[in-house]
């Protein structure tokens, strides 16, 4: 019996693993579809979020198997608790991926060359992701406690970012505006990212700590 939830706890995280690198894929396509002006791209972002709507669903099935079929016990229990709170953060990093996408169509946008700091903002949401992910995996607290910590510089780009947009605004007289706000929002859109990644890592630590993000313990 244990040796099959053990397999079945491999395919949890198996599944994990795959909606993490959905969410990884979709943050670098819709970057790439801002840096570029790529509508088409964009417009994939979007058909997209609906594979990591419905792993979630998959995962959340599995979940809810494991619980009601295997009677795990606390150890056990804190990782399947944390892996549907896990799906819920990912699904949110999904739906604002699609988010930044419609920006971008909705807007029409050309490129976004000239706010560099963006691409960098994007590749630092994505690992913090990736890292999260593989921290539940392997059962790395020092790996989730750095996720958690990669959150401040991501808070620190969005800053820059900002400052940087109403730098822009006021040498050319407002013209720009309107995109200034447009890339205002997909900044927002991507320190949003690194907050649900920052939860995803607290969760992390929950399950191998048995320590809740409020410092709560969890009986073992």
């Amino acid at each position: 019996m244990r040796n099959k939830f053990d397999m079945q706890l491999e395919r949890l995280s198996e599944q994990l693993i795959f909606m993490g690198s959905l969410c990884e894929k979709a943050i670098a396509n819709a970057t790439k579809a801002l840096r570029n002006g790529d509508l088409e791209l964009a417009k994939l972002v979007m058909s997209e979020d609906e594979e990591i709507d419905q792993i979630e669903k998959d995962i959340e099935r599995l979940c809810l198997k494991l619980l009601l079929q295997q009677q795990p016990v606390a150890r056990d229990l804190r990782q399947i608790s944390a892996a549907l709170k896990m799906i819920t953060d990912m699904e949110r990093i999904g739906d604002q991926t699609s988010d930044i996408a419609e920006i971008i169509i909705s807007a029409g946008m050309s490129e976004a060359r000239d706010i560099s700091i963006i691409g960098t903002m994007a590749e630092a949401t994505s690992k913090m992701v990736h890292d999260s992910i593989l921290a539940y995996v392997n059962k790395d607290l020092e790996m989730a406690q750095k996720v958690m910590l990669a959150d401040d510089e991501v808070d620190r780009m969005f800053e820059l970012v900002k400052a940087k947009l109403v730098e822009l605004i006021l040498k050319d007289g407002g013209k720009q505006g309107e995109k200034a706000i447009d890339l205002i929002m997909i900044t927002k859109y991507l320190e949003r990212i690194g907050d649900h990644a920052t939860n995803i890592a607290e969760w992390v630590e929950f399950s191998i700590t048995g320590v809740h993000k409020d410092g709560q313990l969890v009986e073992r």
